[in-house]
């Protein structure tokens, strides 16, 4: 009997070796883990060192300039159409054209375009790594921080193409061809109605965002005397008004080429400029609406001051 138990457990322990030849499963190390860990880690801090680096810090405050410097640029240009001026284009376009036309424009075009390549390259890092300030981290403000490095960067390229010839179509141009052609596809006039208030919703965004002073946030106030806070306070609530009216009526105008499914109704930036002059507020209107684009652009060079660039 006692035989026949060892038997048994002999068998039994037979079972749970590996046959003969076979290799036995290598244990899972644990420190492989922890050092894949620890690599990720040390991959994401230096990606973190280097979007906050001086040198990145630098390419954003220059892109902030170059922002402020388009706005002035369409500014002006629109209180020239307000003032009666047929040959002007109120928007990026004109502004590339405005100072192609001076001597040494190819260069400051070159450092527009560096410029809006700094901003794209500061918002993308801010998708990654947050915003700065409280709530940074949250998914909204990433998302809102991709779209405007989209924004920045087709600038970029809209800057680029337009030095190395390739010729640069207006604001209206795109805004009726991008129309007509999401128009010619089924369920087109959805997308475009779709746009269209997704342009509205962001200009009322854009405007409550200024209202309430939300953008001082971001501000080193602290470095501000009392009353330069006030003047830079003054101008950002100013200026992100008025940019949010253009996305408004330009959305609006984006609403109605959808509803009479004619993608001639839709306006760029110039274009809408140009419908602000003909309400029965007439040039006046356009005048403040140009004022408002010059602030925001006098705004941007403040925010090229005090603004933290470091992502969150």
């Amino acid at each position: 009997m006692r035989n026949e138990q060892l038997g048994r457990q002999t068998g039994n322990d037979s079972d749970c070796l590996p046959a003969h030849g076979a290799a036995a499963p290598a244990p899972a190390s644990p420190d492989a883990a922890d050092n894949a860990k620890r690599a990720g880690r040390k991959v994401a801090s230096t990606g973190r060192d280097v979007a906050s680096s001086p040198f990145m810090r630098g390419l954003a405050r220059a892109g902030l300039v170059a922002r402020g410097a388009n706005y002035l640029l369409v500014g002006l240009l629109a209180v020239q159409i307000a003032l009666g001026s047929r040959g002007t284009q109120a928007d990026t376009t004109g502004a590339l054209r405005a100072v192609a036309r001076h001597p040494g424009g190819i260069v400051v075009l070159w450092l527009l375009a560096a410029g809006f390549a700094g901003l794209a390259l500061w918002r993308f890092a801010e998708t990654v790594y947050g915003q700065a300030g409280p709530g940074g981290q949250a998914a909204p403000k990433r998302l809102a921080s991709l779209a405007l490095g989209v924004l920045y960067a087709g600038t970029c390229g809209v800057i680029v193409n337009f030095i190395l010839g390739a010729g640069a179509a207006g604001s209206d141009t795109e805004s009726k061809s991008f129309t007509a052609r999401l128009l010619a596809h089924g369920g087109g006039q959805a997308l475009v109605a779709g746009v269209g208030v997704a342009a509205a919703a962001a200009g009322v965004g854009v405007g409550i965002y200024g209202f309430r002073r939300m953008f001082a946030t971001y501000l080193r106030t602290a470095r501000m005397s009392a009353g330069t806070r006030k003047v830079v306070e003054g101008l950002g609530v100013a200026g992100y008004l008025t940019r949010g009216v253009v996305f408004c009526v330009v959305g609006a105008f984006l609403i109605d080429a959808a509803v009479t499914v004619d993608p001639q109704k839709a306006q760029g930036l110039d274009g809408a400029l140009r419908k602000t002059a003909a309400t029965p507020l007439g040039p006046w209107l356009l005048v403040a609406v140009a004022l408002g684009l010059v602030i925001f652009g006098l705004y941007s060079w403040c925010e090229a001051r005090w603004r933290v660039v470091e992502p969150g």
